[in-house]
Order: structure tokens, then C-alpha cells, then sequence
């Protein structure tokens, strides 16, 4: 069988539009289902997917948001849109209206941590500081680099949140406030287009279906791959080298569950120079506990479809 791994910066996504799909009834428990989705030209699109139901909820062109705020009442955190390798270099306050330039932003520049990890983004703790942050919006479906733009974090409170955007010469600057989402546990929003609804509500979601950075050590750079994420809440379990049909929830004890938003990732793949061609690895099978507390296993089995479309990932799922 033939899957992917890695992908070059220059491979970026076509847009389209977001679109809602309605779902299905949930099966039986325990019976097995087989699934495949196809991610579009480029892996254009975004599929937000409700496991129990093995449909795709929402989807959504990766460009059609930059940045994430958290919606609960608590919580602060800003959030880059991975899919495009995005990111952030805070130069201290000042003036936004005042033109800046690049220089040592190569240096600097941070992602968040693909694991998700709430004190690892690339923002970082804003709160009181009002720093100027110079955000890199990555790179468009053409490779084309989609310019930087300057952030100004003001205030959080348990409804909305306040900020400025302006160009990197310091023009066009607005103040924005954006209301947080009372249903989804991140807002988005774009630098062209305001507030986006993108995100399907808590809780109806347990993975999507996308490109994101990844940190890779060796050597040390950021790094575009396809994979699977998953939401606050969702638990994930990895056992290599296992047979499918007899993984169990008790294996769960040597195998511990993970909330790290890459539990699942993109390492179920490889890709070979030589072939120019994917492979699925069937042994990885992962334990997935849902946002609705039901136990699922779950494998891959292909990244192409039957017309040789990459892209287009088939898995097996059965409900525990």
C-alpha cells in the first residue's frame, strides 16, 4: 500500500469554500467500518471528522484563517494556523503605526509546539505586555509567501478579545474586538477577512485532517507535514507492531493515553526517494477515547485512492 509523510513547503492548498455536512448515525458498537477522505489538490482542505459517526462534520480551505483565540471564559491563549508554517517573533511594545522591518526575524521566529502544549505557542504569554508581534502568514497553494503582518495583543476578558493588526510599513492599522465563540473551544480569525467561523462546536469533533509544523531535531527545522490532530479532551493511545483485530482496551496499561494534540500525527507513513511513492504502516493502531467518552480503534491502510489521487487516506475503525 502507498501513503505519505513529509511534504515540501512548496506544497500548499487550493482554497475553497467551508462547508457543513450533515452526519450519520452512529453504528453499532463494534462494528467495524472502513473510511476514506480525500483532502483535496495539495491537501487543500481541512477535514474536521466526528469518529463515532466516521463522517466529516466541517471542512475548510487551510487558508481560510490565521490565528486561533481560545474561547473559554479563562483562558488567553493565541494560537498560528500550523498548516501553513506560520510564525511569530515578539519585538517588544512600541507603536504599530511605526514601519519595521524583518531583519533578525529569521532568528527568532517561534511556532507553537505541534504536541499543542498550552506553555509552548509562539506568541507566548501576552497579558500586560501590549508587545508588537511580527506574524509570518507562511506561504498560499503556489508557494507564494503571503507576506507579514504586525499584531498588537491589548486585552483578554471572559468574552472577548481586544487587539490591533497593521502592515509590516505600518499602514491599514485597525482595533479589532473579537467576541469569543460560545460553542467551539477556539475563535479564528483572518488578517483579510475578520472573524471566521471554522472550528465545529466542542465536543461534535474528535480529528482533523490536516497539514501542520512540525519540529524536527535533525536536523533542527520547522517543517510542513499531513497528519492528524486532535481537540482538547481527546485521549490517544499508540501500539506499534500490533494486530488490529486483537488490540484491546486493556492494552491501554501498557500503552498509556496521551492528550498531546499530535498523538496520531503524521508518522503512520513514510515515504520513499527511490519509489516516489507513500507507504501506510496497518501496525500502528491507536486507542482513540472520544469527546464523547466512547473507546475506538483505529488504523490506516492507505493514502491514495483508487485512481492513485494521494491524499486521500483510508482507515479501519471499530468502536471498544
Amino acid at each position: 500500500m502507498r501513503a505519505t509523510a513529509l511534504l515540501p513547503l512548496s506544497i500548499l492548498l487550493l482554497s475553497g469554500c467551508i462547508k457543513d455536512e450533515l452526519p450519520v448515525p452512529a453504528r453499532p458498537r463494534g462494528e467495524a467500518a472502513q473510511v476514506q477522505l480525500c483532502m483535496g489538490s495539495g491537501y487543500q482542505d481541512q477535514l474536521w471528522v466526528d469518529i463515532s459517526s466516521r463522517t466529516v462534520v466541517r471542512s475548510n480551505p487551510k487558508t481560510a484563517w490565521d490565528l486561533a483565540f481560545e474561547s473559554g471564559p479563562d483562558q488567553w491563549r493565541v494560537w498560528l494556523n500550523g498548516s501553513r508554517l506560520m510564525t511569530a517573533w515578539s519585538i517588544g511594545p512600541g507603536d504599530i503605526t511605526v514601519a519595521m522591518d524583518t531583519a533578525g526575524m529569521a532568528q527568532g521566529r517561534r511556532i507553537d509546539a505541534p504536541s499543542g502544549h498550552p506553555d509552548s505557542t509562539a506568541i507566548g504569554d501576552w497579558r500586560g505586555a501590549q508587545d508588537i508581534h511580527l506574524i509570518d502568514l507562511g506561504y498560499n497553494a503556489f508557494g507564494a509567501h503571503l507576506g507579514v503582518r504586525k499584531l498588537q495583543l491589548l486585552e483578554v476578558t471572559a468574552t472577548s478579545y481586544t487587539f490591533r493588526t497593521a502592515l509590516l510599513d505600518g499602514s491599514g492599522m485597525q482595533e479589532h474586538t473579537l467576541s469569543k465563540s460560545g460553542s467551539s473551544a477556539s475563535t479564528m480569525f483572518s488578517f483579510a477577512s475578520g472573524t471566521e467561523d471554522v472550528e465545529p462546536s466542542a465536543g461534535s469533533w474528535d480529528m482533523v485532517f490536516t497539514q501542520y509544523t512540525h519540529q524536527f531535531h535533525e536536523p533542527f527545522i520547522p517543517y510542513i507535514v499531513t497528519g492528524v490532530l486532535t481537540p482538547p479532551g481527546v485521549r490517544v493511545a499508540r501500539i506499534v507492531a500490533a494486530d488490529m483485530a486483537t488490540v484491546s482496551l486493556s492494552d491501554t496499561l501498557q500503552h498509556p493515553f496521551s492528550t498531546a494534540r499530535d498523538a496520531i500525527g503524521f508518522d503512520w507513513k513514510t515515504y520513499s526517494f527511490d519509489d516516489g511513492a507513500y507507504t501506510v504502516d496497518p501496525s500502528i493502531v491507536y486507542i482513540i477515547h472520544d469527546a464523547q467518552g466512547l473507546f475506538h480503534k483505529l488504523h490506516f491502510l492507505d493514502f491514495y485512492d483508487d485512481l492513485g489521487t494521494v491524499g486521500c487516506p483510508t482507515w479501519e475503525v471499530r468502536e471498544l
